[in-house]
């Protein structure tokens, strides 16, 4: 072979600059982008192999990866189909003519040509991020002289005949100054582990293979047992609790997507922790941030997906929306709603023991997208304080001929601290009333959501209004106090209870004397708030609460009877004290306070 110098075909001398700035989003892309060019390679030879155009031994096809830091060099070397000198020409000094693109093209009207990974052909390019000369040296499986292409990132390159006894291809990359953190095995231990961990084609670095190249979700179900799906899990999340089940995604029409999808547990206290699912294409890591593919309630969930249909900018980092994604999209809510529908049906009460963490997505999916609802409303559950779970329907027919105000609403009663509302939750059963528990950080859209869907439902947390008012009946009971009694009791409570406003009512006389509330609407957009993180008019402001005073109650008699105006102050604080306490509202000094009272009084 004779020498040969020339030009790389490019149409401005700034390209380079740009795919080294530019073009992708991390310097460390670049050994993703060479290890997959070198499994590229591999399987085309595997493809032509498979249909009688290659008669050799394959041999072992193990894509290696080394680090000569004396050197400063990182080698990626396979033995796949290699390149003549007039390939790397047309594949390697035509930037963006992309080979894995071309051999697709021919070979489309075969099988399992899915496993070719390059899209756009700058790839290779990424090189020039981290190195100051890349050098190939490379030889055909057919029966060509090997070559050697050198370029030190301009657009200048040689290429010369080489000595190179097998078959496949050597990147050679001689790595420039800013970036010798790639020269440190546990730098480049790291991105493989991130990038290249389910590769198609085993990879070897120090010594070792570092990927599965069959993972699960590559699989038909059929072939796979509980255990395979729970230890492919443990590979994902080594420190994660055992997942609750799973979903097995497999479609090839009318786009190609699989993965596993797990259900993991959540505690009550649970972060939005996104970027739990991963994206792959042809078994190559993308990125952990799916909120175009995977509905925004599902981001919760664990494991991956794959599909090649997903259309990615060309450096392969960044999703780009089409209808595909939304397609892709619309596949997993419904599958999940399958799945989830399946449980519930053939193991109600197993599915009642996962809802706590179920419960959120099904919640979060709700609240986020309508037509889940529609799937979701049969499987939907609502725990009362007692732990009997109910879907929305037998709810409703529960609480149908007791729970029902003047307006012909159905009013469902919830605490979402059952320990701190147990006075009221007392009281309310105390009626024959039913009181769920929506203790969850979603519960306070869940309800608006709920609210908005159900006709004439409506939710009242059971501290948010006096008994009689919690579930209107449109009947009055009569006060036992004459108007200027009523005015002498609000006027003494007026002075203990500072800034909260001072509501006097007639209640039954086994009720509390004095009940401290606040109304379901602050309650529930100060909830809201919460979870949103947003400290809007409404969370800033003070929440100011009602003190209803029970007019009908004994010791509101005994209080108005008590001549001495310091002693009549005293009960008044101590009558005070005590619904605070009941509400979970008196602690520290002030409670001492109070039992320091109380047992004066005794």
């Amino acid at each position: 072979m004779v020498a040969e110098k020339g030009t790389i075909s490019i149409n401005t001398e700034n390209i380079f600059p740009i795919i080294k700035k530019f073009l992708y989003s991390d310097h460390e892309i670049f050994l993703r982008e060479l290890v997959s060019n070198a499994v590229d390679a591999t399987q085309k030879l595997k493809k032509l192999a498979s249909m009688g155009e290659f008669n050799g031994e394959l041999g072992d096809l193990t894509v290696k990866v080394s680090v000569d830091k004396e050197a400063k060099t990182i080698t990626i070397s396979d033995k796949g189909i290699g390149m003549s000198a007039e390939e790397i020409k047309k594949y390697i000094n035509q930037i963006a003519f992309s080979g894995a693109k071309e051999f697709l093209e021919k070979y489309k009207d075969t099988q399992d040509t899915n496993q070719i990974i390059g899209q756009f052909g700058l790839g290779f390019y990424s090189a020039f991020m981290v190195a100051q000369n890349v050098e190939i040296i490379t030889k055909s499986f057919r029966d060509e002289p090997a070559a050697r292409w050198i370029c030190d990132g301009s657009t200048e390159f040689e290429i010369t005949e080489a000595e190179k006894a097998d078959r496949g291809t050597d990147i050679i990359l001689h790595i420039a100054p800013d970036s010798e953190e790639f020269l440190e095995n546990f730098r480049i231990n790291q991105i493989l582990e991130k990038y290249a961990k389910f590769l198609p084609v085993e990879i070897e670095f120090d010594g070792k293979v570092i990927n599965n190249p069959n993972p699960i979700w590559t699989k038909s179900p059929a072939e796979l047992t509980e255990e395979d799906y729970k230890n492919f899990y443990k590979e994902l999340y080594p420190f994660s609790e055992e997942p609750l089940f799973w979903i097995h995604l497999n479609v090839d029409y009318p786009f190609n997507l699989t993965g596993v999808l797990y259900f993991p547990k959540i505690k009550k206290d649970f972060q939005l922790n996104r970027e739990k699912v991963q994206l792959y294409s042809r078994q190559v890591f993308i990125t952990d941030d799916v909120k175009d593919v995977v509905p925004e309630f599902l981001q919760m969930l664990h494991g991956v997906i794959d599909s090649p249909d997903i259309p990615l900018n060309v450096s392969r980092s960044y999703l780009q929306a089409d209808s595909n994604v939304k397609k892709i999209n619309s596949h997993i809510t419904k599958k999940v709603a399958d799945k989830l529908q399946e449980l519930f049906r053939q193991d109600r009460k197993g599915f009642e023991e996962k809802w706590e963490s179920v419960g959120i997505f099904v919640k979060y999916g709700i609240i986020s997208d309508d037509k889940f609802y529609d799937r979701a409303k049969e499987f939907t559950l609502l725990k009362n304080v007692d732990s009997q779970y109910f879907t929305l329907d037998e709810y409703r027919e529960k609480v149908q001929a007791n729970q029902h105000d003047k307006d012909d609403k159905a009013v469902f009663l919830y605490a979402n601290d059952a320990n701190q509302q147990d006075a009221f939750i007392t009281s309310a059963k105390k009626r024959g009333y039913d009181v769920l528990i929506m203790d969850s950080p979603l519960d306070a859209h869940f309800i608006n959501a709920i609210e908005s869907k159900l006709e004439k439902v409506t939710f009242k947390r059971v501290d948010s209004d006096s008994i009689e008012k919690l579930i209107d009946k449109g009947l009055a009971m009569e006060s036992v106090l004459n108007d200027e009694e009523k005015k002498q009791v609000e006027e003494l409570f007026k002075e203990v209870a500072g800034a909260n406003t001072v509501q006097l009512e007639s209640l039954p006389t086994d009720e509390m004397p004095v009940t401290i509330i606040q109304p379901e609407f602050m309650r529930r957009w100060k909830d809201m708030s919460r979870i949103s993180g947003q400290n809007d008019m409404f969370g800033m402001m003070p929440m100011g609460n009602n003190v209803v005073i029970n007019t009908n109650h004994a010791l509101i008699d005994k209080l108005l009877k008590t001549t001495d105006a310091d002693a009549q102050k005293q009960l008044a604080k101590q009558l005070y004290d005590l619904a605070l306490l009941a509400q979970g509202m008196l602690s520290g000094s002030d409670l001492t306070r109070f039992v320091e009272r109380t047992v004066a009084a005794l």
